[in-house]
């Protein structure tokens, strides 16, 4: 067994047992393998091992190795997803469009405006998360959830046809204690049912939270998603 595989196993075990110890399913939480800074060919490693959905963070990167990674994703039985999970200009809706089967990071109505219409225009229905700001670091991006700007891109949101919401993402505070992690996850959960509640013609079923370090705390917080990089691929060389 490589080192991915052995990587694989550790993380489907510590999975395993966060949903065990929730008294959820091994099937209600996806795991996303975060694949920023890593080459196709370690996608292809990835996916060869049963891994299909993957998150990466920009958009000149992906566009780099996307022509290596078509036959995962067009070939006889290729299922594999790539997401854009980190920030996105408006200016780069167009190629996010284009190139990625997701963009789980808006946090705008400017941006779910301008990713409806070049959906639109490549005739593409395009998936889309809420990146929900729930951390006071000035780093993270995301929706103030009680702003205005949230308010109005949720009133808007069902009227945009090549998009759809389909959940929120929230990353939680770097290095806090278990509790406060936490605390952050479940305040996730509870903006998407009073959403939901407010707005029913919105489907919201994807909490898209925790990553390599904090995943168990999310799962028991009701993630459906979570984001796994370093401890499945190893530590990334800073560039």
């Amino acid at each position: 067994m490589n080192f991915l595989a052995e990587n694989l196993a550790r993380v489907e075990d510590q999975i395993a047992t966060a949903c065990s110890q929730a008294n959820r399913s091994r099937s209600d939480v996806e795991l996303m393998a975060v694949s920023k800074t890593y080459p196709a060919e370690v996608i292809i490693e990835a996916a060869a091992l049963g891994l299909n959905v993957f998150g990466e963070n920009r958009v000149q990167e992906f566009m780099s190795k996307s022509l290596q990674l078509e036959q995962l994703r067009f070939s006889s039985g290729g299922s594999a997803r790539f997401h854009l999970i980190g920030h996105l200009q408006s200016n780069k809706s167009a190629r996010a469009a284009e190139i990625f089967d997701a963009v789980d990071s808006v946090d705008s109505l400017k941006l779910a405006e301008r990713l409806n219409e070049a959906a639109g225009k490549l005739g593409k229905h395009l998936p889309i998360l809420l990146e929900v700001k729930l951390s006071p670091e000035e780093t993270k991006e995301g929706l103030e959830p009680e702003s205005r700007d949230a308010a109005e891109l949720l009133e808007r949101l069902p009227d945009l046809a090549h998009i759809e919401v389909q959940g929120l993402m929230t990353i939680a505070p770097w290095g806090a204690p278990d509790e406060i992690t936490r605390a952050c996850f479940r305040s996730l959960r509870e903006w998407r049912d009073r959403w939901a509640a407010a707005h029913p013609r919105l489907n919201l079923p994807v909490l898209s939270m925790g990553m390599s370090g904090d995943f168990p705390l999310a799962i028991a917080e009701g993630a459906t998603r979570i984001r796994v990089g370093t401890a499945l691929f190893g530590k990334r060389v800073k560039r």
